[in-house]
């Protein structure tokens, strides 16, 4: 009985470490990127809160290429001009 109670307790720990992990999480958001707009469509560089952002957002760049709909601005030259600035590495997806 005692294995079977200690087993549940690893089973609760477990899975509430998890949860946590997740909540902490990275909320992929291409919106979270509005602060790159000017220097990915303009010549201006990155300021540090577009830099910040994209690099917050790092974990999400490969979804935004995977989307037919993203993939177009991620790829666009602008926007790699402005990941390198920032020194961001091109997402290995």
């Amino acid at each position: 009985m005692k294995k079977v109670g200690i087993w549940c307790v690893v089973a609760v720990v477990v899975v509430l470490w998890a949860e946590a992990g997740v909540a902490g999480a990275v909320n992929c958001s291409p919106l979270q990127l509005a602060p790159c707009v000017g220097a990915i469509t303009g010549s201006q560089p990155p300021s540090s809160a577009c830099c910040n952002k994209l690099k917050e957002q790092k974990p999400c760049l490969c979804g935004y290429l995977k989307d037919p709909n993203l993939r177009e601005y991620v790829n666009s030259p602008g926007a790699k001009k402005v990941a390198a600035a920032c020194g961001v590495p091109s997402p290995t997806c």
